[in-house]
């Protein structure tokens, strides 16, 4: 372990213990360190009773009556879901994704109390620009995982060595294989905090930051904490929403007459939002133990609820299995499941209803670079207007033709072309 993977206040507690000649509590203080910031290997094994359990509970399905209707105004349409979970009990393998997962490097370690898993992949090119990137809800690494080598061997994907990345993928707190909190307090803002200090233990002095979802969410506030060392930021879903904008669409009020053609098309949308698609943000801001019930009991259950997500926020027209295949759905689906995190994901709802702020709120980053990029099937299409009164330092804005909340997963070639354009201005300045 290197001194500059300490943290300041222990740094300077041993070097005055050395200065004050006490040099022989330095082994012991070394390895409660060493403990404390150790980062260990970590692989995924699911146990095969673990899945026949979900195939049982599967088999054991009461289905609901069919809608009344003969669209998605009600929700997940049964003649959607049901073949998807009759695939999932019967020919869906989880062990090709654990496999895939388990190809990458993975890590796990403790940071404020809590165990992060994580991936870290290095580059082969020299120089490469060391990169976290946050994943979302309903989301996790596998969102990513079609990024990775685009962004990581650029050379072989079209780009160039100069366009490298590095990659941490870090799990969410109560996502996945990291820790599940225990106690209330684990915010977005913590989050961010979190990794930041992830990036440093793994010696990363200098690093950008990229994410859609909660995602973007950690990496403004990242850049809103400014911490030394953080380059820059990205995002793809970015919070742009000014307060009066807010104002009118939580009473639900006519688009402004002053506002701009792009302005009214994402007010149209985020109206659509807060109208007829916030009843799931709602739940989960407000209860998240009683939805959590339903999440951790049943599959059919918690593969409704996200499947309604992949149908409202992908480029498909409600239809996503245009743009993804069942086992990518019931790959992320099933990470979910395995690890019992529907409730404890569903908390960072909660967190960050009580922290302030919502998922569009404007944020206020005076100094620190952002680069956005705008998918056109997004929950809302951020205009550049909003975006320059919330960004102080806007290095890059690029509307897209193509992808939408899930950028990564739906569309990987766009989105990392994306990553590289935006960041390249910050390679050159460094």
């Amino acid at each position: 372990m290197s001194a500059t993977s300490l943290s300041p206040t222990r740094r300077d507690l041993l070097a005055a213990t050395a200065a004050a000649g006490t040099l022989s509590l330095m082994p012991s203080m070394l390895r409660a360190e060493a403990a404390e910031n150790s980062i260990r290997p970590f692989r995924i094994s699911v146990s095969e009773d673990a899945l026949l359990d979900l195939r049982r509970r599967i088999a054991a399905t009461r289905w609901p009556d069919m809608e009344t209707v003969s669209d998605r105004t009600q929700g997940v349409q049964l003649a959607k879901l049901k073949p998807l979970v009759e695939y999932w009990g019967t020919l869906y393998d989880w062990h090709k994704v654990e496999a895939k997962l388990n190809q990458i490097p993975q890590f796990i370690t403790e940071i404020d109390g809590l165990e992060i898993q994580f991936a870290h992949i290095r580059s082969p090119h020299n120089n490469a620009m060391p990169l976290l990137m946050t994943h979302g809800w309903p989301g996790s690494i596998i969102e990513l995982l079609k990024v990775i080598d685009p962004l990581t061997n650029p050379t072989a994907h079209g780009g160039s060595a100069e366009d490298a990345f590095h990659l941490v993928l870090p799990t969410m707190p109560g996502y996945g294989f990291s820790g599940r909190p225990k106690t209330t307090g684990w915010s977005p803002a913590r989050m961010a905090s979190a990794f930041h200090e992830l990036m440093l233990r793994l010696g990363y002095q200098q690093y950008v930051s990229q994410g859609g979802d909660w995602g973007a969410i950690i990496s403004e506030l990242l850049a809103v904490q400014a911490p030394e060392g953080l380059l820059g930021i990205h995002v793809n879903m970015p919070g742009t929403v000014p307060p009066d904008v807010l104002r009118h669409l939580r009473n639900f009020d006519a688009v402004p007459a002053d506002f701009s053609e792009s302005e009214m098309v994402a007010y149209d949308r985020l109206l659509h939002f807060y109208r007829d698609g916030f009843g799931y943000a709602a739940m989960m801001n407000q209860s998240p133990q009683t939805i959590g019930y339903a999440l951790a009991d049943s599959p059919v259950a918690m593969a409704a609820y996200y499947y309604d997500k992949f149908a409202e926020w992908t480029d498909s027209g409600g239809e996503p299995e245009k743009v993804l295949t069942y086992d990518e759905m019931l790959d992320a689906i099933s990470l979910y499941w395995l690890t019992n995190t529907g409730t404890s994901s569903s908390r960072s709802y909660w967190e960050g209803a009580r922290a302030g702020g919502g998922p569009f709120n404007a944020f206020d980053i005076p100094a620190v670079p952002v680069a956005v990029s705008v998918f056109p099937a997004e929950i809302y299409r951020a205009p550049r207007r909003w975006g320059e009164q919330s960004f102080g330092n806007l290095i890059y804005w690029n509307e897209v033709d193509k992808g939408g909340h899930f950028a990564a997963w739906e569309q990987p070639e766009l989105f990392s072309a994306e990553i590289r354009a935006a960041f390249r201005s910050l390679r050159q300045s460094g």
